[in-house]
């Protein structure tokens, strides 16, 4: 049964951004619009027309106009390669920094240390100064500069000041390690680099240097190497090239932003890793900024004056998301440790304290929140009780289950859950929430505007109501300019375009297993390469976690499928509340439960009983991993993992089926 959780007043959607963006496209193209299903499929079949409109509507600071979205003789089905708005030019720093003015626009958190807050003035004035120390370094437009940062504001003004250069910016977090920084940055050569000399995590003091310089010593060509201590400003080089906070306040009349194309590059992401070296994303100046304000202001409806947190590292995707909100002259608040110092209320404090109106979180901090002890009802409302600015809760990294909607409305009854699904591969969502339909209990709310998402069966054949591999058939702005010197699109090419072919183009597959809902809502069960397959059923990981994980003693979980011969077994291994033991009582319980909720074919083989559960560093579990240690196959990159010490108990696991 699917749950309504929360419906939009009609005030709410009366002033919605999204409802003033309807009817500024139905004035232009003499259309009305009955519904948002209606409204999404015409900027599917008007791309063109959409995408151009949309740059005009969320005010895209341009150097020169582009002539039109898409030349004339596009062909819709063609994905690679694909100009978008040619003639057009712009500079994606110019497009984010707030005008001088004295109002805070950045705020810093950190462990056991004070805050630190940036106003609009001192924000550009540090990225002037950055800039201009990029430049005697010979940082030109092209030109790769990379940070290896804890996420506070050195990070935020260096991306920035190379953006300003019409640079290209990467970044990872310091907690990478020796190999995970060197697999990354190697690949694109940086000729500066900004490294956290140490960072606080779980109140422990962490050394991040020493790893971060091995790692560089090993580039083919040394770089630059900046280091930043927000815990010991005498050694901070960072804040010397930036003259200091106490220097901030003195303005420059001019600030360089060089003209890029939109289709320059902007930023390189990193794939996970956990197949192999990870991957080099380019993500273009205007597809990335195009992308981020559509995603930001209409579907999570940030307005100027609105505080964004969410929580992630420079490590994430979603870092790159949350600084654009800059561009919709809303307020950043950063935080950098861990979530659950000194307690897990420290991140709902700071939303509280701070009147954050949009918080970012993921499932797997709700889940921890949830199973925290000692922590009842009442003390949750009373930490809940004074957030009535919070207008939206965002969720992302892997699938909100429906215990997590239950959870939030039993203490946030007013707020827009809107969970949000796409990822590093184009820097944005496929689906995400709407400010004007309802929350549905288990469900993604909608399809993002432009985006021409299909759920296909493995025939390639539309499937209109069922599961399927989640596929975009249609071009998108935010679609990587390649990958990293991969001449040809050659890696390119076999990621996303050769899963599926039609005979007149090509399609995007992304790799989810989806079903799009009668709601016109998206369930997301994990990963296709996750996706189990018993019998020859295919089953998504995340069907088996949304009915095992509302069972009191599970804190987590994780489904693999174990070969048998010419058929497959689901094991499930579950993590449990300190104190409880897998017994005989609870296996039968799960096995019930998921019977109940599933079919018989979700019931798992094996249910075995372990201490963590994988997770990549972005926060989302990694099923490929698991089955490869119990089929004892080695796992390429053991760096991609937040905790990757875990992995042992699965390939010491013995089946009782062997």
């Amino acid at each position: 049964m699917v749950n309504l959780m929360w419906s939009p007043s009609k005030e709410l959607r009366d002033s919605s951004l999204m409802t003033a963006f309807q009817k500024f496209i139905e004035s232009k193209v003499l259309v009305h619009f009955s519904s948002y299903i209606e409204f999404h499929e015409w900027s599917v079949k008007s791309a063109p027309e959409f995408w151009s409109l949309l740059a005009e509507f969320v005010e895209i600071k341009w150097k020169s106009l582009p002539d039109r979205a898409l030349p004339g003789s596009t062909p819709m089905h063609r994905m690679r390669g694909v100009s978008w708005f040619e003639g057009g030019t712009l500079n994606f720093a110019e497009n984010l920094l707030p005008e001088h003015s004295d109002l805070p626009v950045l705020k810093c958190f950190y462990e056991d240390m004070e805050s630190i807050e940036l106003t609009a003035t001192q924000l550009r004035n540090a990225v002037s100064r950055c800039a201009d120390f990029l430049k005697t370094k010979n940082v030109e437009p092209g030109s790769t500069v990379a940070g290896v940062l804890s996420n506070g504001p050195e990070a935020v003004i260096a991306m920035l000041a190379t953006a300003s250069l019409g640079a290209i910016w990467s970044s990872c977090s310091p907690d990478f390690g020796e190999s995970g920084i060197f697999d990354r940055l190697s690949q694109i050569q940086p000729k500066v680099i900004f490294v956290t000399r140490q960072y606080r995590y779980n109140g422990k003091n962490i050394q991040s240097m020493e790893a971060a310089r091995r790692a560089i010593n090993r580039f083919d060509r040394m770089p630059e190497v900046i280091v930043c201590d927000q815990y010991d400003r005498s050694h901070d080089q960072f804040w010397q090239v930036c003259g200091g906070f106490e220097h901030l306040s003195i303005g420059r009349d001019q600030q360089e932003f060089v003209e890029r194309k939109f289709g320059d590059a902007q930023y390189i992401l990193f794939s996970s890793g956990t197949t192999g070296l990870p991957k080099c994303i380019v993500h273009s100046v205007g597809g990335t900024l195009l992308q981020h304000k559509k995603e930001l202001m209409l579907h999570s409806d940030i307005r100027p004056g609105d505080k964004l947190f969410f929580f992630t590292t420079c490590g994430w995707m979603m870092w790159n998301w949350m600084v654009s909100a800059l561009s919709v002259k809303a307020s950043v608040v950063l935080f950098d440790g861990s979530p659950s110092y000194p307690n897990i209320k420290m991140l709902w404090n700071i939303v509280s304290n701070e009147r954050v109106t949009h918080f970012g979180t993921s499932p797997k901090f709700l889940s921890s929140c949830m199973s925290t002890p000692n922590l009842s009802d009442h003390n949750w409302r009373e930490v809940f009780g004074a957030m009535s600015q919070l207008r939206t809760v965002l969720s992302t990294g892997s699938p909100l289950l429906p215990m997590h909607y239950d959870w939030i409305y039993r203490f946030l009854p007013n707020v827009h859950l809107a969970s949000i699904s796409g990822g590093t591969d184009i820097v944005s969502c496929f689906m995400l929430g709407n400010p004007n339909l309802p929350v549905y209990s288990g469900e993604i709310q909608c399809l993002g505007l432009g985006m021409a998402v299909e759920a296909w069966d493995e025939n390639g054949m539309r499937v209109p109501s069922g599961k399927g591999e989640l596929v975009c058939t249609k071009p998108f702005v935010s679609m990587p300019v390649g990958f990293w010197k991969d001449s040809d699109d050659i890696k390119y090419k076999s990621a996303y375009f050769e899963h599926f072919k039609l005979h007149s183009g090509e399609v995007w597959h992304h790799g989810d297993f989806i079903e799009l809902t009668p709601r016109h809502g998206v369930i997301v069960y994990g990963r296709s390469d996750a996706t189990l397959n018993p019998g020859g059923v295919r089953i998504g990981t995340s069907e088996i976690y949304r009915a095992v994980e509302t069972i009191p003693e599970i804190v987590d979980s994780i489904a693999v499928g174990k070969h048998d011969l010419d058929d497959e077994r689901i094991v499930l291994f579950v993590k449990l509340k300190t104190g409880i033991m897998l017994d005989d009582t609870l296996r039968q319980k799960i096995k019930l439960t998921i019977r109940a909720q599933l079919t018989p074919r979700h019931i798992p083989s094996e249910i075995v009983q372990v201490n963590d559960i994988p997770y990549t560093r972005s926060g989302k579990k990694v099923e490929k991993a698991v089955s490869q240690a119990i089929h004892q196959v080695e796992i390429p990159n053991l760096t991609s993992l937040q905790n990757p010490e875990c992995i042992q108990q699965y390939r010491n696991w013995k089946s009782a089926y062997n």
